[in-house]
């Protein structure tokens, strides 16, 4: 590539950003899903090359095939939430494109995620499964060359409730905390395995109607005996699905319990509760408290994370005083 290019492409970035023949291969083939653009090298400007959904015939695309190889086509980065949606559709893509900045890759993975989980939660079957096991993989691969890219993930976490914006929220925040108790004390199997118990910690609540799940008043007795044997409802499912390791049943089974034994669903304290069901029954609790809920407003950052660590007899203080240190310090 020419100096003079470089630096247009530079000068360009924070409006376009160029796709490369991986990206480009995705799109349909008649009809690209957003408008392209092509650098014009002789005037080194970016003119429209093709409109969204317009048709493009065999020699159209040749054409746009080599312009791609030569690294002049573009996208408008105003248009990056169809982008985001269209290449969640194959998540492995984001570690091949090197255009993307760090916080639009976090939007794809939480569009990506986010779709994933309400589709196993509907139907956690296997095939399914799969589905969702890929692309936490894409995540993993994505985050464990650079942890700290998960806190692009965190800022975007969800702050109206639903299972899957709960799931996606308490996975992200479960590993930026992970990250903080034990770093670097951890080799990639267990970091894949700590990432899939952190997302499915709340598998079981798809086996809670939803009009209880949903409901605005209190619950009654019966409904609360249902609704706290939802992490053995979650255990049950993955043991069918054939996942069988520690890392999960931790964050499915312990997430809610205390460390004063005043948890569920086995009453576990003090040492009882291990670290990882430490951590995730803090991020599980914080995550709650910041949605927008049926049956309560979402609280601040702040008031949350200070209720959790006025809370020191069922949750763990040193792990709440690193969530503490982010939301006050906006740390993340």
């Amino acid at each position: 590539m020419s100096a003079i290019k470089s630096n247009i492409l530079d000068d360009l970035n924070e409006e376009y950003y160029q796709i490369s023949p991986d990206i480009l291969s995705s799109f349909p083939k008649f009809r690209p899903p957003l408008n392209l653009y092509r650098l014009n090298e002789d005037t080194l400007q970016i003119l429209l090359y093709k409109k969204q959904g317009e048709r493009m015939d065999k020699e159209v695309q040749d054409e746009l095939a080599g312009l791609c190889s030569d690294g002049n086509i573009f996208v408008a980065r105003s248009d990056h939430k169809i982008y985001s949606k269209h290449i969640s559709k194959q998540l492995d893509l984001v570690l091949v494109d090197e255009n993307l900045k760090e916080g639009e890759i976090a939007e794809v993975f939480r569009y990506a995620l986010t779709e994933r989980l309400e589709l196993f939660f509907e139907q956690p079957v296997k095939a399914i499964w799969d589905l969702l096991y890929k692309d936490l993989m894409v995540l993993t691969e994505y985050l464990w060359n650079d942890k700290n890219r998960v806190k692009a993930l965190v800022r975007r976490m969800y702050t109206e409730h639903s299972l899957a914006n709960h799931s996606f929220n308490t996975g992200v925040l479960g590993l930026w905390l992970f990250n903080k108790v034990f770093p670097g004390s951890f080799n990639r199997r267990v970091y894949d395995k700590v990432t899939i118990g952190l997302f499915l910690h709340d598998l079981g609540m798809c086996k809670i109607p939803a009009f209880i799940r949903d409901k605005a008043k209190p619950l009654t007795n019966d409904e609360r005996t249902k609704v706290n044997m939802h992490p053995l409802a979650g255990s049950k499912i993955t043991l069918k699905l054939g996942l069988k390791f520690d890392e999960l049943q931790f964050c499915i089974m312990q997430h809610h319990e205390r460390l004063d034994g005043s948890g569920y669903p086995t009453k576990l304290s003090g040492e009882g509760v291990t670290p990882l069901g430490r951590i995730t029954a803090v991020a599980d609790s914080y995550s709650a408290m910041i949605a927008k809920r049926p049956y309560a407003e979402a609280k601040e950052p702040e008031q949350a994370v200070t209720e959790l660590l006025a809370d020191a007899r069922r949750y763990d203080k040193k792990y709440v005083s690193h969530l503490q240190g982010a939301v006050v310090n906006g740390n993340w």
